[in-house]
């Protein structure tokens, strides 16, 4: 379980103090597929990014299954932020590598042994679809399929939690929906906990089973996915539902 409590997020800027997250609470229950929704600059990507302590919260706490990770430093960060994978929306791979050592890539890092890291690897990139593109170059795939071992890479660490960093967003709205089953093929396959940010009530309404909405640094509105669409009560809610239209993102 993930408890977000009472964070607030400061930023001193040239133009003064800007508060990007105020007084902000949520729970996301292991195995949730849970929506983080809302507008550019709403602060879902400020506040995803405190799950993995990526950013600190001005005050409030952090807890993932009852421990507060908030002031977590070296050993226990790192060791925090390998059970918290992470996807963006352009895929971050190394354009040098091959499929193979990209997804072996974070494994390198922990100092895995080489026959068992190789062969984790190898059955993560099956896993994706992947089978038979391990010798290729991310140039030579499509961005669905970028997007494939974007995601074994992610999974290499055995993550309990998966950040979705918007994470179909330059993809075509096909490959989308084949990149969401295969997300909800894997929270179902491996347990893991999924947190998508997006801006696309779309995206929302296939994958999560609950969501937030977010705007100005303020949760709205939260619950079932199903019930919000259902009977949305925050005006902001009604907006992105009512731009909303199947088959586009």
């Amino acid at each position: 379980m993930i408890e977000i409590k009472n964070v607030s997020k400061v930023y001193e800027t040239k133009e003064g103090t800007y508060q990007a997250l105020k007084d902000l609470s949520l729970t996301i229950n292991d195995g949730d597929i849970f929506g983080v929704i809302g507008s550019s600059g709403a602060g879902k990507s400020t506040l995803v990014r405190h799950i993995n302590l990526l950013e600190r919260p001005t005050s409030g706490q952090i807890v993932i299954d009852g421990v507060d990770v908030t002031n977590y430093e070296g050993k226990e960060l790192r060791d925090l932020r390998t059970k918290i994978g992470m996807i963006f929306q352009n895929f971050s791979l190394f354009q040098q590598s091959t499929v193979l050592k990209n997804v072996l890539f974070p494994l390198e890092v922990r100092k895995a042994e080489k026959t068992e890291a190789k062969k984790k690897a190898l059955e993560l990139i099956k896993l994706v679809g992947l089978e038979g593109m391990e010798n290729r170059y991310p140039s030579q795939l499509s961005g669905g399929q970028q997007q494939r071992v974007a995601i074994a890479r992610a999974l290499a660490t055995d993550p309990e939690i998966m950040l979705c960093d918007e994470a179909t967003s330059a993809l075509d709205s096909k490959t989308t929906v084949q990149i969401l089953d295969l997300l909800s093929d894997i929270n179902m396959r491996l347990g893991v906990t999924m947190i998508l940010i997006t801006h696309s009530m779309e995206v929302a309404q296939h994958i999560c089973n609950r969501i937030a909405v977010v705007n100005k640094g303020e949760i709205v509105e939260e619950g079932a996915t199903e019930d919000i669409f259902a009977n949305p009560q925050h005006p902001v809610t009604r907006e992105l539902i009512s731009h909303h239209q199947p088959g586009r993102n």
